[in-house]
């Protein structure tokens, strides 16, 4: 695991508390995400885009148990983005296909949008009630900040503007990534939705503002510091997976007795893989053996 002390979020309130805000730098997560998935630089910028906005939406969840699941399933020939994020802002995630080269788009950028194609998005709230609350809506861009900021409107009835950016190196490491979430209370005054509406507009890339040197206090000062801007909280993001062999042992068991004694008489090694921190786990015939006798 990288140091990853580097990232942060801020969650900020501003004026009088009829805007709430977050603010997050990223590169380090997003880097470690290329790292273990051996991204192209396309499938990188959509990976990392998604990571980044998930660990602002789970800074946003209260319970410690909570978890957070984005699923972005297109037509693009990246194969579907999956990713998840607990209330500390631990976030994990893959695509379906790592290895994706396309064109750059009509601007000169990375075409998030072409990787990802036409289909859904579904998010996964798991709050620890009886059922977890699933909300699943057509990609509108498929760019990743635009979906979210549709989500919100649509799902949580909360007007958001999401920027989300990943700025991939010449030697397609990553050089910058963050992003930020403004949302706007039920309560909030005209006044303040014009002028906020027009900071967001005239404002230049996330990417660029990064690139700059600027850090998240200084984007949201940028954006919201003309209404009195108070920091809440500062929150360390990470790239997280929690598997063991111990749970991909569960996870074999739920296969049935009967696959599982199908692999035990082919007599080999079986590798199992996790999608989401690529850490691949040997079980020998033994092993198997032994997880059989346990059903």
């Amino acid at each position: 695991m990288p140091n990853q002390t580097s990232d942060y979020i801020i969650r900020a309130t501003a004026a009088n508390h009829q805007i709430r805000a977050f603010a997050i730098t990223s590169k380090e997560l997003v880097e470690h995400a290329r790292q273990i998935h051996h991204t192209t630089p396309v499938a990188t910028a959509a990976l990392g885009r998604l990571l980044t906005g998930a660990a602002m939406m789970g800074s946003m969840m209260k319970g410690d148990s909570d978890l957070l699941t984005i699923t972005m399933r297109g037509d693009g020939p990246i194969n579907g983005i999956t990713v998840t994020a607990n209330s500390f802002a631990q976030v994990k995630g893959f695509v379906g296909n790592p290895n994706i080269t396309l064109p750059l788009n009509y601007a000169g950028k990375l075409d998030v949008g072409a990787a990802i194609g036409y289909g859904t998005m579904t998010v996964s709230k798991d709050l620890g009630l009886k059922e977890p609350y699933n909300s699943e809506l057509p990609l509108t861009t498929s760019e990743v900040a635009e979906d979210l900021t549709y989500y919100f409107a649509k799902s949580e009835q909360t007007p958001s503007a999401v920027a989300l950016g990943v700025l991939i190196d010449k030697d397609c490491t990553v050089k910058q990534a963050g992003g930020f979430i403004l949302q706007l209370m039920p309560f909030a005054e005209e006044s303040v939705i014009s002028t906020l509406e027009k900071k967001v507009a005239s404002l230049t890339s996330v990417t660029a503002l990064l690139e700059k040197g600027d850090s998240p206090e200084q984007i949201l000062e940028q954006i919201i510091g003309d209404f009195s801007i108070e920091i809440t909280d500062h929150i360390t993001p990470s790239y997280f997976c929690g598997c063991s062999k111990e749970r991909v042992s569960k996870a074999l068991i739920s296969v049935g007795k009967k696959e599982l004694y199908s692999m035990i008489q082919e007599g080999n090694n079986i590798e199992v893989n996790c999608h989401f921190c690529n850490t691949n786990y040997i079980f020998t015939p033994a092993e198997l053996r032994n997880l059989y006798q346990h059903l």
